[in-house]
């Protein structure tokens, strides 16, 4: 929390700067509350590891919505509804507001994973995430 007051100034830089600023101040936070650093690499295996979907009966993962190339739209595997990129390299406005960045992991680590993710696991999927 200490870390966010940068945020409305960084905001101002524009998209790619944005998000790197929103997500240095999440991770920070993150390691705040117990996560070691964050790992892109851990970010890419927990994104892919396949999960029972209770709702649905079938193994999901970040990647059976979201895609495994973050440059390019997902869908919604229940909805059919479309996901914008999540790659801030092409979707400037990923990952640039903190609140919706917990919304969304709130909503899909439950859905996915059946439980909230642990601050070290958001901490390495935005490392993921901001790395494409």
């Amino acid at each position: 929390m200490k870390h966010l007051w940068l945020i409305p100034m960084l905001l101002l830089a524009g998209g790619a700067q944005a998000a790197e600023a929103v997500v240095q101040a999440q991770i920070a936070q993150y390691e705040q509350q117990g996560a070691k650093g964050a790992d892109a690499a851990r970010g890419m295996a927990a994104w892919n590891e396949q999960h029972m979907q209770a709702n649905m009966q079938k193994m999901v993962s970040c990647a059976t919505c979201h895609g495994s190339n973050l440059s390019l739209a997902g869908e919604h595997v229940r909805t059919a509804k479309r996901i914008e990129p999540m790659a801030p390299s092409v979707n400037p406005e990923r990952l640039t507001d903190p609140a919706k960045i917990e919304k969304w992991f709130g909503r899909n680590c439950e859905w996915t994973i059946g439980r909230d993710c642990t601050a070290q696991e958001k901490a390495d999927f935005l490392a993921f995430i901001q790395s494409k």
